[in-house]
């Protein structure tokens, strides 16, 4: 008889599962449920994930182990070569490939769940491009744009990227990313001057976009059904390896503290911004960034204001994220619209 622990893990798959086909990833909520389904304990990447020591949930663990098994496809594996996309096969023959690898490749697998999954999605830049907008037409000054939990950096670049928002276009026509969102109500100012004064981006884990390695752990995460997907997000680590930026490691709330701590630079909006981050942050690293941009938004200014962006996970809804911008010196904070999780959507307004 398995634990009562283990029986919420299985739970857990199959709640991912779910979530993945809403997304738009049949293939990967098969691959959940299956292994929520069959998955044993007789391998140490089954026990392990079956005697998870933490929230399944909060620390992603169906994703963590999705990501070990198309990571070891993209190195080469044939067992799930002959059984992921673009192959096509029943699930009696998609869990075969799956045990296959498992008996192969169990160290790899167990040691694969260490980390959480660092997608970087960016096509999220869609919401922030919106709220930065947003920014600059009300503020009139160039951005200084500071970022938590930036992976690779990715939605660090958005302003060099393509949108095509609904009907409306913007950015560089020759950009080699391209970003389609499904634009409902208002747009925002995309007329606004929007000038990056500098950028800079912290996380625990930073990846680098010109490592082989780092590049391969975050596609690896990209749902291998979404071509489209993953061909994206391979075009923006591209440019992200060019641009040389980098992102540090560091805490969040160290990192705020120590962006936000001075007077700022006359002329210049100073931004706080993140995607899909807040979630995994612990409440007194929260409590410690709040308190940080309390302290300076009380010195922000006409000349030097504050803005902090932030596309999120709230209670509102459990299918999108809010698009919240809070602004200073006037004190305003208002949900500018909604963004499904994948940058597939944006509702504004």
């Amino acid at each position: 008889m398995e634990s009562f622990m283990s029986d919420l893990i299985r739970k857990d798959f199959a709640r991912q599962a779910l979530a993945c086909e809403l997304l738009g990833s049949p293939f990967t909520g098969r691959v959940c449920r299956l292994l929520g389904e069959r998955l044993g304990d007789t391998s140490r990447f089954g026990a392990r994930v079956l005697g998870w020591e933490g929230n399944p949930q909060a620390d992603a663990l169906p994703l963590r182990a999705a990501g070990g098994f198309h990571a070891l496809k993209r190195q080469g594996d044939a067992a799930l070569a002959a059984a992921y996309p673009p192959k096509e096969v029943d699930n009696d023959a998609l869990w075969a490939a799956l045990d296959a690898a498992i008996a192969a490749h169990d160290d790899f697998l167990h040691g694969f769940l260490d980390s959480a999954p660092q997608t970087n999605e960016v096509s999220r830049s869609n919401a922030i491009l919106g709220a930065a907008l947003h920014v600059a037409k009300r503020t009139g000054l160039p951005l200084a744009i500071r970022e938590i939990g930036s992976s690779a950096g990715l939605n660090l670049g958005f302003d060099a990227y393509r949108y095509e928002l609904g009907s409306a276009k913007w950015g560089e026509p020759t950009s080699p990313v391209m970003i389609e969102a499904e634009w409902q109500g208002a747009s925002p100012p995309l007329d606004a001057k929007l000038e990056i004064a500098s950028r800079k981006g912290c996380d625990l884990n930073p990846l680098d976009a010109g490592r082989q390695a780092d590049r391969e752990r975050m596609l690896s995460y990209i749902w291998p059904d979404q071509t489209a997907r993953l061909a994206r997000i391979g075009a923006a680590l591209d440019m992200a390896a060019r641009s040389g930026r980098a992102v540090e490691k560091a805490d969040a709330a160290e990192w705020v503290e120590r962006e936000f701590g001075g007077a700022g630079v006359k002329g210049e909006t100073r931004v706080l911004m993140h995607t899909i981050v807040w979630q995994y942050l612990p409440q007194s690293v929260k409590a410690r960034i709040e308190a940080a941009m309390e302290r300076a938004a009380a010195g922000a200014t006409r000349e030097v204001p504050l803005a902090w962006i932030g596309v999120e996970a709230d209670a509102k809804d459990a299918a999108s994220a809010s698009v919240r911008l809070r602004l200073w010196p006037d004190g305003t904070d208002e949900e500018l619209g909604r963004a499904d999780f994948h940058g597939r959507w944006t509702r504004w307004g």
